[in-house]
């Protein structure tokens, strides 16, 4: 029987709309990390979620939500939103985590930080990139990524513009093609953003496929958590990353 609770608390800032955020961090939670989850707003959710709706969401108040998830008093918040701050740059989300940070008390992972913290671990600097984002996210977020050491030496989108809950209405087999047609010969490893996107369930099957590390945002956030607070890797599962293979992690 596996233990829920006593280890470790999580806090997770999740969008309004998202619906795999939550069933990820259930799927990725090591043995006694409880997970406790506050809403956010700050977007229109029957509007298409593009740069500007996603700047308005980096932008929001967190005032309210972070204040209500202080309340569980978490030792972990997870920021949960990958293009609210790859649409702001590098700089605004390592600020925004150390607001959060200093705000909270709470040691603090943003999803877009995330994705670098685990490249870094994993020593890429050379990437495939996918993502159900409209195009113009996808270039900021080459640009973020490029601002922290890491080239995108190729890049998948979805076909035409998905809304809020489109995107996180992708199968997993629509998420693995996509996987696959942003892999490239010199690609390090691939990443799969977007914490609404169906990824974690086919982060095995990728690395599979084209024998290099798969890393997506719900689980990097979840990796650096666990680093944070000195949990054990091990789920095998998960990815390469979540195993520690090969890095020294």
């Amino acid at each position: 029987m596996m233990h829920t609770r006593g280890r470790a608390r999580f806090g997770v800032l999740v969008p309004f709309t998202n619906t795999n955020l939550e069933p990820d961090m259930a799927l990725l939670c090591p043995e006694g990390v409880s997970l406790h989850v506050a809403r956010l707003g700050g977007y229109d959710q029957d509007e298409i979620p593009d740069a500007a709706q996603m700047h308005g969401l980096g932008a929001a108040d967190l005032d309210e939500p972070l204040r209500l998830l202080q309340g569980v008093r978490p030792d972990v918040i997870l920021y949960g939103c990958t293009s609210a701050t790859l649409t702001h740059g590098l700089y605004f989300d390592r600020a925004l985590a150390e607001r959060i940070k200093a705000e909270s008390g709470a040691r603090t992972v943003t999803a877009a930080g995330a994705l670098v913290y685990a490249l870094k671990v994993l020593n890429v600097d050379r990437i495939g990139f996918a993502s159900p984002y409209v195009a113009a996210i996808n270039d900021l977020a080459t640009r973020f990524l490029s601002e922290a050491g890491i080239q995108t030496v190729a890049r998948s989108e979805v076909a035409g513009e998905l809304d809020n809950y489109g995107q996180g209405e992708l199968d997993p087999d629509a998420v693995f093609e996509l996987g696959l047609a942003a892999d490239h010969a010199d690609a390090q490893a691939v990443v799969l953003s977007c914490t609404d996107m169906r990824s974690v369930e086919v982060i095995s099957r990728l690395e599979q496929a084209l024998g290099k590390p798969v890393i997506t945002s719900n689980q990097a956030m979840m990796f650096q958590a666990m680093q944070l607070c000195g949990i054990e890797l091990g789920v095998s599962e998960y990815g390469q990353i979540m195993e520690g293979v090969g890095h020294g992690v």
